[in-house]
């Protein structure tokens, strides 16, 4: 045997960027660890890691097209599948019309450098405006936010986490998630240096986290009432007239005009529906003026939910009034040396609400359509309904609203293909699955995470594994299939091109080109480079017209009238008495990290949390079998007993399910959990934003006969 060879990578798996130190031996790992030298990381990483070896090794993972024959599944060459998708597709299309095609995009894309780079020319080839993805279950909110106030729907400000002296963190759980929205590795310890240069954490959720139990000071919320909670921080800042603009005083537009619009939501008008004493939030609001820097990071529990719009604007409001905006220790813009924003004209018009969808109008924004419509579009007869799908790297029967219903739709497709390395509870629907390489085989850069990310470092990591010759690529395959659709022969120097040759020519031109950055740079420097903290560069940034910020934009004011119905409600009807709210694990990642058999051993942690007062008044004990009921499906779930939840509130996690029959997968099959989207109602959304809210589900729960 040859001998003990040393790779040096980011784990792809999470927004953290984590390195890692991979000992491998000819095609056998030997262990993943955390890079010491690795400037960002400094050696941390999370369990999740060793999926990346887990997937590389999985029999059960797919590496050449099949197709589904009334009999089973059959292998066929790449060039056969190729020939027929596009046959299909095109023949739907000219029966139907260009929309008849659909595309659903999955979460691991924004994870893979070849699909970032190539899924543009792709999605153009399809020539269909019905796209979809995981964004609209998960963050869309933000973009909104960034779009209308700062003129770019990725120009999102970030918590400078490692200087802030004061952290307010709503909905959001980064011990676990390790950021999200915050590329930020070893969170508990950012936090905990927080606290030991004499700083503080708080944190707002309707469940003590693991967050939660690190920070200085917890307060339980009622779901869904964060942007009542967020207009009353604002209206003490100016009820004690302390709006402080700092640099930002002439960049900054409707000051007046927001004073005037929170007026009404002081913190004695609101306590009652936040269900937090109106002397608590005064506190809290005070103590966050009184840092020297302070941040309001809101994330899953304040995006995904029926005011998720709403709870982004209000966090940078509450950020930019109280000085703590484009400053250390507030909330801060990167500088990634891949910068997506390069080409990015100021003035440039937006895209948001320039369409609809047919059936229920939800807007269309960032080149896509809410995920909560797909389902009713695909089965719902008239022009424009679609017939045919392909989805990449996705699941999302398992990850989208009212997903069992949404299997139900893709049964009734003309035609479908996934781009999936997995037959799994979406793909199994598929008429040909196109598995591409994936992980250690494949190349890596951060695209979207350094752009999130609260430091400024630049890493890049080579394939550690070549890949076989019957493999195909993300990229060859979408290449492959853009060619096809488009029936037109790419010229020999565009054919050739690869992510690497791509992602050289954007470090030469991105803003440290002129410092010598390149591919070569970053090969040279296999641990990365760090290029240093967040600076203040936001009049170099903002994409508006005029240059400033939209502190009040109209579509906030009038969703406001949508908030204030909450606070006139009757109590909820007694048929689901319960708010569900999802939880994420340390050991899984939505549900692309449950075929890996170690991450899913053990003692099963897909469990419904439930108070022991709400517990004694249903007569439920720990391990209770559980029936779990909305107006959308029941699942039957094992009961866990305890006080880190709020009375009334009750908690499962989310990424599970695969339990399904038909999907021929070995660890999928003996897994436990059930899927917390069998619960979610399709119904609910944003309605500003189109945004699934998958947190705040009413619920009734009793003890399984």
């Amino acid at each position: 045997m040859s001998e003990i060879k040393t790779h040096y990578r980011n784990c792809n798996i999470c927004e953290a960027m984590c390195g890692l130190e991979i000992k491998y031996q000819d095609k056998n790992i030997i262990s993943i660890k955390g890079d010491q030298n690795d400037p960002f990381s400094k050696g941390y990483n999370c369990p999740k890691a060793i999926a990346l070896q887990d997937f590389y090794e999985d029999k059960d993972r797919l590496k050449t097209p099949i197709r589904r024959t009334a009999t089973g599944w059959e292998d066929i060459s790449w060039e056969e599948a190729y020939t027929e998708i596009a046959e299909k597709f095109k023949a739907i299309q000219t029966k139907y019309g260009k929309n008849s095609l659909a595309l659903y995009l999955g979460n691991p894309n924004a994870h893979n450098l070849g699909n970032t780079l190539f899924l543009k020319p792709f999605m153009k080839s399809l020539g269909t405006i019905n796209r979809f993805s995981s964004a609209s279950t998960d963050q869309m909110p933000h973009h909104v936010a960034s779009n209308f106030m700062f003129g770019a729907g990725m120009l999102i400000p970030v918590p400078d986490i490692d200087r802030t002296d004061f952290m307010l963190i709503i909905g959001g759980n980064p011990v676990v998630s390790n950021g999200s929205m915050m590329t930020a590795p070893n969170v508990i310890g950012r936090l905990k240096a927080i606290q030991k240069r004499s700083g503080k954490v708080v944190v707002i959720d309707p469940r003590r986290t693991h967050t939660a139990k690190v920070a200085d000071k917890h307060l339980f919320i009622r779901p869904e009432k964060d942007a009542l909670l967020l207009l009353a921080l604002i209206n003490r800042v100016f009820a004690t007239n302390a709006v402080n603009l700092r640099h930002l005083n002439n960049l900054v537009e409707g000051i007046d005009g927001l004073e005037k619009l929170v007026k009404a939501y002081s913190a004695e008008s609101v306590a009652e529906f936040v269900g937090i004493d109106a002397k608590e939030i005064c506190t809290l609001a005070d103590e966050f003026l009184a840092a020297n820097s302070a941040v309001c990071y809101s994330r899953m529990g304040a995006s995904t939910q029926t005011f998720g719009g709403l709870c982004q604007w209000l966090t940078n409001v509450l950020n930019i009034i109280t000085g703590n905006f484009d400053r250390a220790g507030g909330a801060m813009f990167p500088q990634p040396a891949f910068d997506l924003l390069r080409n990015h004209k100021k003035g440039y018009k937006s895209t948001f609400g320039q369409h609809h969808t047919r059936v229920r109008k939800l807007p269309f924004f960032n080149g896509e359509f809410p995920v909560a419509a797909l389902a009713e579009e695909i089965q719902t007869a008239g022009e424009g309904q679609i017939k045919s799908l392909i989805t990449v790297a996705g699941n999302p029967v398992l990850s989208s609203p009212s997903g069992h219903k949404l299997a139900e739709a893709f049964k009734s497709l003309d035609y479908m293909v996934s781009v999936d390395i997995y037959l799994n509870e979406t793909t199994k629907y598929a008429n040909i699955i196109l598995p591409a390489t994936t992980g250690i085989e494949n190349s890596h850069y951060d695209i979207f995470f350094n752009s999130f990310s609260v430091r400024n470092t630049v890493k890049y990591s080579a394939p550690l594994f070549a890949r076989e010759e019957y493999q195909r690529n993300d990229y060859e395959i979408l290449k492959a299939l853009t060619e096809r659709m488009t029936d037109e022969v790419i010229p020999a120097h565009l054919k050739n091109i690869t992510p690497e040759i791509i992602l050289d020519m954007e470090l030469k031109n991105g803003p440290y080109g002129e410092q010598g950055f390149s591919l070569q740079k970053l090969i040279d420097n296999p641990h990365g480079i760090d290029i240093g903290p967040l600076m203040p560069c936001l009049a170099a940034r903002i994409k508006t017209a005029d240059g400033k910020i939209n502190l009040v934009p109209q579509l906030y004011i009038d969703d406001l009238p949508r908030l204030n119905s909450v606070m006139s409600k009757p109590p909820r009807d007694n048929d689901f008495p319960f708010d569900l709210i999802g939880r994420r694990l340390v050991k899984s990642h939505n549900t692309w990290t449950q075929n890996s058999a170690r991450l899913v051993k053990g003692k099963n942690p897909c469990t419904l949390e439930v108070h022991p007062d709400d517990a004694k008044q249903l007569g439920i004990s720990n391990g209770h079998l559980l029936s779990v009921s909305s107006i959308s499906g029941e699942v039957l779930i094992n009961a866990v007993i305890t006080d880190d939840i709020q009375q009334g509130v009750v908690s499962m996690p989310q990424g599970w399910g695969h339990n399904q029959k038909d999907t021929n997968m070995s660890v999928a099959a003996t897994q436990p959990g059930v899927s917390i989207n069998d619960l979610t109602d399709v119904n609910r959304v944003d309605l500003l934003t189109g945004n699934a809210a998958l947190n705040g589900t009413p619920v009734a729960i009793k003890i399984a006969t």
